[in-house]
């Protein structure tokens, strides 16, 4: 049976993209193999948000020509956030520094990569149907694991200066809500307990799909939660990523009324300083990323709430930094994931906005607030010492004592949790409750709790 391997980094739509699309060459009789040096098919499946993860996905094109060069009948094809309209039509420095790639396919267009397998009936397995709906492009992926990424929303309309996903991605569209609960029955029918809903900016959802309630003008998050609430087999919903201006009082309010619904937000700020977020062209002030804060946390006063912060974006003083680090600060977030400013090229900053600030400055800000980060999330979690936690078994390894197990589950609040239980006493998507008794700034250990 012939091979594929894929690899990925980025974000969580990365992943799912990346699961839709191995999904669909397994229907198409590949199997997956971790190795890519016995694949057929290498997929990189990139991002370009940060520079870093561009020299990760570079890093590995050098490391698969050579490995090409040893068996040339291997095809490799390049899909995601790296590659714009030139890109695909090899017309710019990227494709022309690796013109040995087979395929380079911009985010979701998984065809230009089947094509390279040229299998003379392909047009007969993309009619037909399974569990998951239509092979092309609604095939659902095999998830394996008790958790799944469900991409609700694609694209974005958001256009920050910074940003290059919606030049890669392109406007917001959203899927219906019958296809998404479609989605989620097939991955519950396969053992998945939780499931989190996903866009790049995850409250626009809807406003392109006729209405669940007449007294509103289109679908919304609150509705598509409400619709796959009563699933069968389903113990959690999450959803990331947050946009303040899309959270309204009506989906914060109607989400708050469904259980399974996890008080845990990813709320991107990327700065504390009105004026850097005038520059970054984020849509609103701090005064409304605070309120949006206040209301999450007047609803669930125990939220976990990561956000986001970017250092060193052009022509931030440090007066500015020093607005967000008091923002930091005052509203105490259980994560912040910092950067520094890289420039993407072909955004509006890399145009227009110069890079004029010292790769040291910007480290020296950074490590700053990992630093103010270590000492709020050491604190929060402290908090959880000797309380009880629900947690969805997620990963079973061995444990130092063989007649236990190390597991690895989370807590409504994405806390992450490790604890020993005796071995066979839990698979991975039963819920444990476990008695924390050790934390620490990015996790917490515990011990089954005593029933």
């Amino acid at each position: 049976m012939p091979q594929f391997h894929i690899w990925t980094v980025g974000c969580q739509v990365n992943t799912a993209d990346s699961a839709k699309l191995a999904a669909g060459l397994q229907r198409l009789g590949f199997e997956q193999t971790d190795q890519p040096r016995d694949a057929q098919l290498v997929v990189l499946n990139t991002c370009a948000v940060r520079q870093h993860a561009e020299d990760k996905a570079t890093a590995k094109l050098g490391t698969l020509k050579r490995m090409r060069l040893e068996r040339p009948e291997m095809r490799v094809a390049v899909m995601g956030c790296m590659v714009g309209p030139r890109t695909a039509r090899r017309d710019d420095p990227l494709s022309k520094r690796f013109p040995w790639v087979d395929a380079w396919a911009q985010p979701q267009q998984f065809d230009e990569i089947v094509k390279l397998l040229d299998l003379p009936d392909l047009p007969e397995l993309a009619q037909a149907e399974d569990d998951g709906g239509e092979f092309w492009p609604q095939v659902f992926p095999h998830e394996t694991r008790p958790t799944a990424y469900v991409p609700v929303i694609e694209g974005c309309d958001k256009f920050c200066t910074y940003c290059i996903v919606p030049l890669r991605r392109g406007r917001e569209r959203s899927r219906p809500i019958a296809e998404v609960r479609r989605e989620i029955e097939a991955h519950l029918a396969r053992g998945v307990r939780e499931v989190t809903l996903l866009g790049q900016t995850v409250e626009a959802y809807g406003k392109d799909q006729p209405p669940v309630d007449p007294r509103t003008n289109h679908a919304d998050l609150f509705d598509l939660m409400a619709e796959i609430h009563d699933l069968d087999g389903l113990l959690r919903i999450r959803q990331l990523t947050s946009y303040p201006p899309d959270m309204t009082d009506r989906i914060l309010e109607g989400m708050a009324t469904l259980p399974k619904v996890c008080e845990a937000f990813s709320l991107p700020v990327q700065s504390g300083s009105d004026d850097v977020l005038t520059n970054m062209r984020r849509g609103y002030s701090v005064a409304q990323f605070r309120d949006r804060v206040e209301k999450v946390r007047s609803l669930w006063p125990q939220a976990g709430i990561s956000t986001d912060v970017i250092v060193g974006f052009p022509g931030e003083s440090d007066a500015d930094f020093q607005a967000t680090y008091d923002l930091l600060a005052e509203l105490r977030f259980d994560k912040v994931h910092v950067a520094a400013y890289s420039p993407r090229a072909g955004t509006y900053a890399e145009r227009r906005q110069p890079d004029d600030l010292p790769p040291e400055l910007k480290s020296e800000r950074l490590h700053a607030i990992e630093e103010l980060q270590r000492e709020v999330s050491s604190q929060i979690n402290a908090g959880y010492l000797l309380r009880d936690v629900e947690v969805i078994v997620e990963e079973l390894k061995p444990a130092e004592d063989a007649a236990n197990e190390r597991l690895t589950g989370r807590t409504r609040t994405m806390k992450l949790v490790h604890f020993d239980a005796p071995a066979g006493s839990l698979r991975a998507g039963d819920a444990a409750t476990v008695t924390v008794t050790r934390t620490g700034a990015w996790s917490l250990q515990g011990i089954p709790a005593r029933t």
